[in-house]
């Protein structure tokens, strides 16, 4: 395969990972109406994170993790404006985290889950001092642990299956 037809499937990967990243914010709210099903619960924006670390390249798991919660933000007001910095913050932590893992780990296993579960940890540490600060409201945990830790074991399932063989 030429190095044209991999830059070319890179990039035809990432418009289909982004523009379905959009869709996926944008329409969250009427689909869990439609669905009557909190659909936030499995972690739209982190779902599409994982996606792009897997299926595209580095860079465009940086631009999602830097624009996902800035657009969901732009179209809805939600999250508010210090939460959205939080999660973005997350989000390029995790990003950072897997690369720098997957580089050091022979696990790809390990490498997803020990960034998904550190970036939360990170998350939820600088959210407890928000709150203290009177920044966003209270409520620390709003999705339940165990479905947290669901979603980042089918997460990180789904990265060894798929990159397993490029490890």
């Amino acid at each position: 395969m030429s190095t044209a037809s991999l830059s070319r499937k890179a990039i035809t990967n990432s418009i289909i990972i982004n523009t379905s990243a959009i869709l996926l914010i944008y329409f969250t709210p009427a689909l869990t109406h439609f669905l009557n099903f909190p659909l936030y619960l499995i972690e739209p924006m982190r779902l599409m994170l994982v996606l792009a670390m897997i299926h595209s390249d580095r860079r465009n798991a940086y631009l999602l993790a830097l624009t996902l919660p800035l657009f969901s933000f732009a179209v809805s007001a939600h999250p508010v404006i210090y939460k959205m910095l939080l999660i973005t913050a997350e989000l390029l932590f995790n990003v950072w985290l897997f690369y720098t893992f997957r580089n050091r780990m022979k696990n790809i296993f390990a490498a997803m889950a020990s960034a998904i579960i550190i970036s939360k940890a990170a998350y939820y540490g600088f959210k407890a001092i928000f709150i203290s600060l009177a920044l966003i409201g209270p409520g620390l945990i709003s999705t339940p642990i165990w479905i947290q830790l669901l979603t980042t074991l089918l997460f990180s399932s789904y990265a060894l299956l798929l990159l397993k063989n490029k490890a």
